[in-house]
């Protein structure tokens, strides 16, 4: 029998999004296969953790891609950027808490990530929208934080998940947003 890599991690992601200490045997489970095949496509916990760390980059990839990012003024993209990025929030949020993945260093797929994300808040400084005493960077990680958080609290119930693209982006960009009073 074929085993669907993508379904597998599918399933693997939906879980562990939301219960970090999820079993190799429950993820086998949802999957629909044994134990045993989970292990033979992945040797262990590490092994689909870093599987799982390639797929949630390439998501997330393609999020930025559908948000297009250079078209508009930067608070469009980063409203569609949110809109885009929402359905693979969960599995960001759970990645960015594995100690594991950054233990010898940053994956390069999270650095050309960040690097599109930091450019994006760039352009929105030199258009003069967003503030410039806060560096590019860390408007990134502040991008970061509140996609994991929200996608947390929407889990959790704490926040209507219809509700959490405009939550995010309009704390965000109210945060950010360049005040022109003197």
């Amino acid at each position: 029998m074929a085993v669907d890599r993508e379904h597998v991690l599918t399933e693997a992601a939906a879980l562990l999004s939301r219960r970090a200490t999820t079993s190799m045997d429950e993820i086998a489970r949802a999957a629909g296969i044994s134990r045993a095949t989970l292990h033979r496509h992945f040797a262990g916990r590490d092994a689909l953790i870093r599987a799982l760390e390639e797929h949630g980059i390439e998501r997330f990839a393609r999020a930025m891609d559908a948000a297009r990012l250079d078209e508009g003024d930067a608070a469009g993209a980063l409203r569609r950027l949110v809109r885009e990025a929402e359905p693979v929030a969960g599995v960001l949020a759970f990645l960015f808490t594995e100690n594991q993945l950054f233990e010898n260093g940053v994956n390069a797929g999270w650095a050309r990530l960040d690097a599109r994300l930091t450019a994006l808040f760039r352009r929105g400084q030199e258009e003069g929208d967003f503030r410039v005493d806060l560096s590019a960077v860390w408007l990134t990680e502040a991008f970061y934080g509140l996609l994991g958080a929200g996608a947390w609290a929407a889990h959790e119930g704490r926040v209507a998940r219809h509700d959490l693209d405009h939550s995010i982006a309009e704390l965000l960009l109210g945060g950010i947003r360049r005040s022109m009073e003197k």
